[in-house]
């Protein structure tokens, strides 16, 4: 079992910055390909970003894409995302996942771990 947790969370305001971590305990997750999603209120989960089990693959979201970047540190079990230039449109609860493809995907349904989210909230 892998357990997830986020952190990193909070209240920015538009055009600034946050990272937004991911700590990985009970198995290592440097053979899992790990992704980021979020969730903004009365819609779907959505892919926001996704790594692979090296790091030296990784692959976004339009939205996000220049704007956000993901990285792991498998020494460390921990994965980042850091966000910028941010947007009231990327408001959300943003989740973690391990999933067993060392590449991940961008389905949220393939994925086998997930954390309990940490919340992102953009003001203009």
């Amino acid at each position: 079992q892998v357990q997830l947790v986020e952190s990193g969370g909070g209240s920015v305001q538009a055009g600034g910055s946050l990272r937004v971590s991911c700590e990985a305990s009970g198995r290592t997750i440097s053979r899992y390909g790990m992704g980021w999603f979020r969730q903004a209120p009365g819609k779907e989960r959505e892919f926001v970003a996704r790594i692979s089990w090296s790091g030296e693959t990784t692959y976004y979201a339009d939205s996000v894409k220049g704007r956000f970047a993901i990285s792991r540190d498998n020494a460390k079990n921990t994965v980042y995302l850091q966000m910028n230039s941010l947007k009231p449109e990327d408001t959300a609860v943003y989740f973690c996942a391990a999933d067993e493809n060392l590449f991940g995907t961008s389905r949220a349904g393939t994925y086998e771990y997930w954390g309990q989210g940490t919340q992102v909230t953009v003001s203009s």
